[in-house]
């Protein structure tokens, strides 16, 4: 594991090189340097995604099984998918600044980020306001799966139906966007890099949570004995 995790680290620090040495993946225009970002700011969204629906599937485990574990893991889930989703809303910021002169533009992807933000801090403001364990493993797993409902519709659908200041899909057919060749190695090695990253730091937390919990149960039974 050990070695795995130093051919992931140096990996990532080669795509990270690549993505600044190479030609940026919009040409053209006069804030093409800062579509680099692009490398960053894309992975981010769709790892916060993929997050939002891990804790989705440990949601609907919990609501079977009634497994604390699948409740930690869920809430894990739901935690590094917000962190990712913070990091998109921040990076995609910085290059509105650059590209069309504000950070904040309430442009349809903005704004649909924006909310994904909203709709997973309220999950974990549900979280906070109970304080039964069982009761508030079941609120917050039938919370995440109605949230998840919503992720396809601001994440994939909103942006497209909607006008946006954003590169449109077909400006890959129309060439502006070059995402083949090393455009799309680069991206597609972000993206494998920071999934892993967030797998791994998923299993961290949870090791943590279990640690935590035997903890517990070590000195509630010290303290029967």
């Amino acid at each position: 594991m050990t070695l795995l995790k130093i051919l992931l680290f140096v990996y990532m620090v080669v795509t990270i090189v690549f993505s600044f040495v190479t030609p940026p993946p919009i040409v053209g225009q006069d804030w093409a340097p800062a579509s680099r970002i692009f490398y960053y700011h894309v992975p981010f969204a769709f790892v916060s995604f993929i997050a939002f629906a891990h804790a989705m599937i440990q949601s609907i485990l919990y609501l079977k099984r009634k497994d604390p574990n699948a409740d930690n893991k869920a809430a894990m889930a739901a935690g590094l998918g917000l962190m990712f989703c913070f990091a998109a809303t921040v990076t995609g910021s910085i290059f509105a600044k650059i590209a069309w002169g504000t950070f904040w533009n309430w442009d349809p992807r903005q704004t649909s980020i924006l909310i994904l933000l909203v709709i997973y801090g309220a999950y974990f403001a549900l979280r906070q306001s109970i304080a039964q364990p069982e009761r508030r493993a079941s609120f917050s797993a039938v919370y995440s799966i109605l949230a998840f409902v919503t992720v396809p519709f601001f994440g994939f659908i909103v942006p497209r139906v909607y006008q946006s200041l954003h590169p449109e899909d077909t400006l890959v057919a129309k060439g502006q966007l070059n995402i083949g060749g090393y455009v799309a190695f680069i991206f597609l090695s972000s993206l494998f890099c920071f999934l892993c990253t967030y797998f791994w730091l998923h299993s961290i937390g949870n090791r943590i949570q279990k640690l935590e919990q035997k903890q517990l149960e070590d000195s509630y039974d010290f303290e029967r004995a």
